[in-house]
């Protein structure tokens, strides 16, 4: 198997000085003075526009990511963290109020939208029991994301996201 691999550039189309890794990275100014642009050799990451992965997060996989504007950042990527490949089967609980208070579904599969399939108009917590998950903003798996493994999530709003209610959600498969 490969090892997952992504390399970072201080500019736009792959130009610059260069810092590779295979893991996790809270910080990328103490290798590279800003990151403009990438490239998946192998394996899946989150990029993220704040250190400490935080702010806008963005999913990449085996590719080239030219210029990070056209990945939905604000600002040049400051962080990224590894996505585990993993193998078996997927579960997660939604629930429609912080501290898993109301309605809650069990899902095992990908849901183009949370409010068509379970009448749910909000998602406000959840508790990954297996697999890594990607929650999104918008049906159809649009608009801002957010990466989740394995974990209890007591308040989005919490972590940062109290302003984005999130409608869609997809399982991160084998295929990275």
């Amino acid at each position: 198997m490969d090892k997952t691999v992504i390399i970072f550039y201080e500019e736009r189309n792959f130009q610059g000085r260069s810092y590779e890794t295979s893991s996790d990275c809270a910080d990328m100014s103490s290798h590279l003075s800003r990151c403009h642009s990438c490239r998946v050799e192998s394996g899946c990451f989150m990029v993220y526009d704040r250190t400490n992965f935080m702010g806008n997060q963005y999913f990449v996989r085996r590719g080239e990511y030219s210029d990070y504007q056209r990945m939905g950042m604000s600002d040049c990527i400051r962080s990224c963290r590894m996505i585990p490949m993993h193998r078996g089967q997927f579960r997660i609980r939604i629930y429609e109020r912080e501290d898993f208070g109301g309605q809650m579904h069990e899902c095992m599969e990908d849901c183009d939208s949370i409010m068509d399939r379970y009448r749910m108009s909000d998602c406000m917590s959840c508790h990954v029991m297996d697999g890594h998950w990607l929650m999104y903003e918008q049906p159809q798996f649009r608009g801002r994301m957010m990466y989740l493994r394995p974990g209890e999530y007591r308040s989005f709003r919490e972590m940062g996201y109290g302003g984005m209610r999130f409608m869609s959600m997809r399982r991160i498969m084998d295929s990275c």
